[in-house]
Formats: structure tokens, C-alpha cells, sequence
């Protein structure tokens, strides 16, 4: 499928995915944000999801992520999507897995493109991408004992 441009003679960068993990151990935004930095890019949008201390009117007082082998290869086909799909200049996305504390970043993406629209349409569709294709389960204890898994 060809790629179509609001602005005629743009084009995304050669290689335009920069960053792409699941990791057990604590995200960067900077990291990320550095990642995406180009010098044709006059926008940059990025999504920072954090782990909060309630969900569906509930305390939660652990949360995990766990996720799927084919996870990676699956997280490089929804940014490949997007890249695909959008002018993007460059693109990152981290996704942590294991157990989290209230505030730990859990996700962090970013996109960059020539303009700010552009930017935020790409890095909205990435993180919904990921969250809803991506194989990785969180699992909530909540104060009062219970537990629910999520995205299982």
C-alpha cells in the first residue's frame, strides 16, 4: 500500500522505528525521547503510562506484567503498522514487564514527524496498537484481596 502525505515532498526517515523492548527493569523517558529525536521533526508527541493506585473504583495495592514470547516480534509489527501508516520521522516504544510500584512507569512511546498533528495521530494509534495487539497481561491485587487479570 502506498504511503499518502498531507505535505507533498515529505517523507518518513529511511529507518524510522529507533526503539523498540520489553524489559524487566525501570523505563526512561529521556531515553526514549533522545531516541526519537531528528532534525526534520517539528513535532513530537509522547505517552508516559504510569501505574495508579485504583482501577474500576478498587485500591490496588500490586500490579505485574507478564508477557508472551512472541511479544517483541509483535510490538515491531504494530510500530512497522504505524510507521507504515503515518510520515513518522522516528518512533520508539518501551514496555515494562515484572512487578511495579504505584507511579513506575509502565509504557513510554513516542513519535516524531514534521508536524504536530501528524506526531500525536501516530504516537495515539501506537499506544492503542500496543495495548490492544501487543501479548502482555497486567495482573492487579487489589487492597481488599481480590485479584483480576487484565488484557488476558
Amino acid at each position: 500500500m502506498a504511503q499518502t502525505y498531507d505535505h507533498p515532498g515529505e517523507r518518513a526517515a529511511p529507518d524510522p522505528i529507533r526503539l523498540l523492548a520489553i524489559r524487566d527493569t525501570p523505563l526512561s523517558v529521556d531515553e526514549v525521547f533522545a531516541a526519537v529525536g531528528d532534525a526534520a521533526a517539528g513535532g513530537t508527541a509522547l505517552f508516559v503510562g504510569t501505574v495508579r493506585d485504583h482501577d474500576g473504583g478498587a485500591d490496588v495495592a500490586r500490579l505485574g506484567y507478564s508477557s508472551h514470547p512472541t511479544a517483541e516480534a509483535e510490538l515491531r509489527r504494530v510500530a512497522e503498522k504505524v510507521a507504515a501508516d503515518f510520515p513518522v520521522r522516528a518512533l520508539a516504544a518501551v514496555h515494562r514487564v515484572g512487578d511495579l510500584a504505584i507511579g513506575d512507569l509502565a509504557v513510554v512511546v513516542a513519535v516524531s514527524c514534521a508536524h504536530r498533528a501528524e506526531a500525536f495521530d501516530a504516537c495515539r494509534r501506537l499506544i492503542d496498537d500496543l495495548k490492544h495487539q501487543v501479548p502482555i497481561w497486567k495482573h492487579q491485587t487489589f487492597a481488599d484481596g481480590t485479584e483480576e487479570w487484565v488484557g488476558a
